[in-house]
């Protein structure tokens, strides 16, 4: 029997080939591999670690006639596969581990078998987490029973079980076509990889309870996460000595999908037919009962504390693996526990502190034991760098173009964009500073390569000429007048003869040698081979990650490198690859890799390969291909998903193909929010409406974009098979949260941790609801009986009781698994409920604003409680010492500020700031002293600024907030005025005042001016410009008050100008009269203060 690529299903020799040739390569390692069950092939030495590359198949299938493919590449589609499951002849559960157990141990994995007590998944088995420590190979491949309490669905969800079954592989060191190999097993489950959408889309995998972390993708198979793909970088707190490859397949997943049946139930289990739920269901049904209905709680919180005193004992023992056996069971008690809704908050950080510091003495404990056996495998040989070459000779003194291609693994799409626009600002400086003159310059990136192009580029550096300052004369020259050394050195370094060294004195009368240096220029090739390793080692990312032993960092593995000037090859070095000719295209093309005669033959290649580089370019195919595609059902795609879901998948595909799926029109009983959730977010499809009007009815269609030529029929039947089991799913979930109201999931707020010192959910939602009275009150207090409506009952029994429920939501099943709809299903069930619809509509306003751009409360009541709830986060959390550094922002308080500051500016609501943050304070469970009530508001002081300065002069906002900062709003409008008079130049009004004014400023300024408590004394004034002054201030002082606009205070102060300019053209204020001296200061003291309350003058500039 053989797979539709032709590659034998059993056997599996050879296999199919990937990139990169035909041949097995071996990489030898420093001691053998004393694994007596580690199979090798008969190429490869039994002390040998495999690197393989599949070999090409032994026969070929008839490939059938393409169908018509929607593609924005013009590539033929690839063959269909059969209509029954994914592939032809799909194999059984226990064939599909047989086929990647004899798949991985043909490559030189030793088979292990799975752990003998529960684990929640495939890494945590000794084989996993325990071996990738340390210096030791490893290569190992096994099924993993993997338990998980929390998902025990009593075997009625058709996707999700507490009992699932994992493929695990570790691979130490990475092989370096660790992907290829992966890709390799696929076919040997029969999946053609023509036929399909396989890639690999960013997700980073964390355990901080277990000190572990790696960075990867998950793999998808026609839009299904089929595997994860792991680079380990820490476990146990321990950095790897050498990065691990980690791939964990999902098998309930795989069959489903390859066997075309919709529920696990269905699965078959073995050849003779009988199903996965005929094995398992009743073990489904029976543990799910003991996980979340049976487990008696004392008991297993007895279990924990033992086992947890018995891993202590074993390690003071200096027993690493049964210490390890008694985490495990330790972790399983407290999965056992959760699952039943057992643990509190303060219980749940004890225990995670005990499971991370158990596994930290662990695995320290299991690397000494390694090291004391004298690393029974051996050790990991140290990689060797590439041997260092020079460029040749260009063939020709013409200009000639430049590529240099960065090919990597895929990259996450927002590392795309950065690394992108890093090079857009780096080359053209590089290029420069090296004095290379070249024509139009280009930088694009695709998921796996990013690339410069440049056109023309001089073959040599331009010559330069230079006048270099030596040593001083007196030192330069001996008695006789002969060039001393020092003179004799320096024209050395700089190529000149002692006999053109001319004498000149700087501008202090000392004389010094000069010279003229000439650099004729050194050729392109050289110059950009020494320099491309640094340009390449500065691009810096979110996130970095080490896969070889060359100590290079960078987002994701790099696998080639590409330079070439004209037909000159680059051979620059970095992170132990050297770079040549050879470019990557699609891993399933006939050719995946190519050779390059010249620079200018890189573009046509990649387009005659399929691949469109330029990303603009890209997306804008993308875009076009989408609309047309949805056009097609009688659709519209909004044109908001065209921000960042099509910068997302632009960044996702570099051989772009539009496939339409659909749906059943049941599941539009859904909320639509959760079904565009799915498609946008865990899918990144592009969903589908009735009208491009907001609010338009969904439609049962879709629109994903695949990478490359493949089956657009296969692959939008395996799409429309996920995305059914992602609404099956959202269906489970939402027909549990409807047996109960709202108000029942608010007291399961309590076993969610909010802070350490801050308590639980419940308890921040308890704070936000007392604090909505408290704020309604400030908002009525501050707008001067314009706001008394705030604090009206009408408003405040809305605000209170959305108050009460607006984190309700959290707790529902929905909300737990798509945490984006937060607020949302809110909203939703309120409805469902009967709830009032201002009330539901203030629930959904309480979490808005939930990102930039996005919608902000316009209610009353949405408006208050949006309002508590970031406020009590923000005098909360820094009361507790969790304020944000300028590098980490952990609780989000940015985001909370600016969110806050926008829903009271955008509808205009006065409020004080302080008065707000005091009343905050006051429910807190911790004390929020007086200075940290000063640390928050300096800290909105500051995101306020930031808000405001969006749309008028920095010192404009800094001269409003100078006065107004306390009141969001008023400061607002206070800008805008501002603004609008600033803008009126030196001929506006704002000029003059500020003229008028910056003199009784200066003079009072560092005076010892009379204190505001002693008044002007007019029975003291000497002149007539002095009692005019004076009567003139009393009657703008008259015209001001703490609410007055902007142009209502250069109203008042115009008629003053002219008093002044009297004043200080006949008066003198420093006079020997101390009571007189004192009288005049006071009144420009006054004078001074007049704009106090609405902007300070001083701080605009030319005051």
């Amino acid at each position: 029997m053989q797979s539709l690529l032709g590659a034998p299903t059993r056997g599996f020799t050879p296999f199919k080939q990937h990139k990169e040739g035909a041949q097995m390569r071996i990489l030898p390692t420093a001691r053998a591999l004393r694994l007596a069950a580690l199979p090798s092939l008969a190429a490869a030495s039994p002390r040998s670690l495999v690197r393989a590359s599949a070999a090409a198949p032994a026969a070929t299938t008839q490939t059938p006639a393409p169908a018509a493919s929607t593609s924005t590449n013009g590539a033929a589609a690839a063959a269909a596969p059969a209509k029954n499951g994914l592939v032809k002849d799909a194999p059984s559960f226990q064939e599909a581990i047989a086929r990647l157990q004899e798949y991985w141990a043909s490559v030189g994995c030793a088979i292990w078998l799975p752990h003998n007590t529960e684990v929640g998944a495939g890494t945590m088995n000794p084989a996993t987490f325990l071996r990738v420590l340390g210096p030791e190979p490893w290569a190992v491949a096994y099924p993993e029973p993997s338990i998980r309490p929390d998902d025990s669905r009593y075997g009625d969800n058709p996707n999700r079980l507490q009992r699932h079954t994992q493929f695990q592989v570790i691979l130490k060191p990475d092989p370096g076509n660790a992907q290829e190999l992966y890709l390799g097993s696929l076919e040997a489950l029969g999946i053609d990889t023509k036929v399909h959408d396989v890639r690999f889309v960013e997700d980073n995998w964390e355990s901080p309870v277990l000190g572990a972390w790696g960075l990867g993708w998950e793999v998808w198979l026609d839009g299904m996460e089929v595997t994860q793909f792991t680079y380990f970088q820490q476990a146990g707190g321990r950095a790897l000595e050498a990065p691990a490859v980690e791939i964990t397949y999902g098998l309930e997943r795989i069959l489903m999908s390859l066997q075309g049946v919709t529920n696990f139930k269905d699965i078959r289990y073995a050849p003779s037919g009988v199903t996965y739920g005929e094995m398992f269901l009743q073990n489904e049904y029976e543990m799910s009962r003991y996980n979340l209905d049976e487990a008696d709680v004392a008991e297993q919180r007895a279990r924990f504390d033992l086992y947890d005193k018995e891993a202590r004992r074993l390690l003071a023992q200096r027993l690493p693996i049964p210490a390890y056996d008694h985490l495990l069971k330790l972790s399983h008690a407290f999965n056992i526990l959760d699952a039943r809704g057992a643990v509190g908050v303060t219980e749940r950080a004890e225990c995670f502190a005990k499971l991370r510091g158990l596994a930290r003495e662990i695995t320290g404990l299991w690397v000494e034991r390694r090291e004391e056996l004298g690393h029974p495998l051996g050790l990991i040989p140290a990689p060797a760098p590439p041997s260092p070459a020079r460029p040749a000779a260009p063939s020709g003194p013409e200009p000639r173009a430049l590529v240099v291609e960065v090919g990597t693994e895929e990259l996450p799409p927002d590392d795309v964009e950065s690394a992108v626009a890093q090079l857009r600002e780096r080359v053209p400086a590089l290029l420069s500073r090296l004095r290379l003159s070249h024509g139009s310059l280009r930088v694009e990136g695709t998921p796996r390569r990013l690339a410069v192009v440049v056109e023309g580029l001089a073959q040599r550096q331009a010559a330069e000429e230079a006048k270099v300052r030596g040593p001083p004369a007196k030192q330069a020259f001996g008695a006789d007048g002969k060039p001393t050394k020092a003179l004799e050195g320096f024209c050395r370094k700089n190529g000149v003869d002692p006999a053109s060294v001319t004498r000149e004195a700087d501008a202090k009368g000392v004389e010094y040698c000069w010279a003229v240096v000439k650099d004729a220029g050194r050729p392109a090739a050289e110059v950009l081979t020494d320099e491309l390793p640094g340009l390449v080692g500065s691009l810096a990312f979110r996130k970095s990650m080490r896969w070889n032993g060359h100590g290079a960092a960078f987002s994701r593995p790099l696998r080639w490198l590409l330079a070439l000037h004209g037909d000159t090859v680059l051979p620059f070095v970095y992170g132990g690859m050297q770079a040549g000719n050879t470019t990557r295209v699609l891993r399933n093309s006939s050719t995946p890799s190519l050779a390059l005669p010249s620079a200018e033959a890189y573009t046509p290649a990649l387009e005659a390969a399929g691949i469109t580089l330029a990303g603009a370019e890209r997306a804008e195919a993308i875009w076009e291909g989408v609309l047309a595609a949805a056009a097609q059902v009688g659709g519209f795609v909004p044109e908001s998903t065209r921000g960042d879901l099509l910068q997302e998948v632009n960044n996702l595909v570099e051989a772009p193909t539009v496939v339409t799926g659909g749906f059943s029109a049941d599941f539009l009983q859904l909320p639509s929010e959760v079904l565009v959730m799915v498609m946008r977010k865990h899918q990144r499809y592009f969903p589908v409406f009735a009208s491009d009007k907001p609010g338009a009815a969904l439609l049962p269609y879709f629109v994903t974009v695949a990478n490359g030529p493949v089956h657009p029929p296969t692959v939008a039947a395996g799409n429309e098979a996920v995305l059914r089991a992602r609404f099956e799913d959202a269906a489970f979930f939402y027909r549990e949260d409807l047996r109960q109201p709202l108000e029942a999931f608010r007291p399961k707020l309590s076993g969610t941790t909010f802070q350490k010192d801050l308590g639980s959910l419940l308890d921040k939602a308890q704070r936000v609801e007392a604090l909505v009275p408290q704020l309604a009150q400030a908002v009525a207090a501050a707008g001067g009986g314009s706001q008394a409506a705030w604090a009206s009952p009408a408003v405040l029994d809305v605000a209170v009781r959305a108050a009460h429920l607006c984190k309700a939501d959290l707790a529902t099943s929905t909300v737990t698994e798509m945490t984006a709809l937060a607020g949302t299903m809110g909203r939703h069930y309120a409805h469902k409920q009967g709830l009032p619809q201002e009330v539901a509509e203030a629930i959904f306003e309480a979490c808005l604003p939930r990102q930039a751009g996005d919608e902000l409360p316009r209610s009353p009541a949405g408006v208050l409680v949006s309002v508590a709830d970031r406020l009590d986060s923000l005098v909360g959390l820094f009361a507790a010492g969790c304020g944000p550094s300028a590098a980490t922002d952990p609780y989000g308080l940015r985001r909370a500020a600016y969110g806050m500051l926008q829903a009271l500016v955008s509808n205009g609501v006065s409020v004080s700031l302080r008065a707000a943050v005091a009343a905050a304070a006051a429910l807190q469970p911790i004390p929020v002293s007086a200075a940290v009530q000063a640390e928050v508001l300096t800290y909105l002081g500051g995101r306020l600024e930031q808000l405001l300065s969006e749309g008028a002069p920095a010192e404009v906002v800094r001269a409003v907030l100078a006065e107004r900062g306390d009141d969001p709003a008023l400061a607002a409008r206070t800008v805008a005025e501002l603004k609008s008079e600033w803008e009126a130049g030196e001929q506006g009004r704002l000029r003059a005042v500020m003229a008028a004014f910056s003199r009784p400023t200066r003079i009072v300024r560092g005076k010892e001016v009379p204190p505001a408590s002693l008044g002007v004394d007019p029975a003291l004034f000497e002149g007539e410009e002095e009692r005019a002054l004076h009567a003139a201030f009393v009657e703008a002082r008259a015209k001001v008050s703490p609410d007055t606009s902007v142009p209502a205070l250069l109203a008042a102060a115009q008629p003053l100008l002219p008093p002044i300019a009297s004043f200080f053209e006949r008066v003198f204020v420093m006079c020997e009269e101390p009571r007189v001296r004192a009288n005049r200061l006071a009144l420009l003291r006054d004078l001074a203060a007049l704009p106090r309350g609405v902007v300070d003058l001083a701080q605009l500039p030319g005051f």
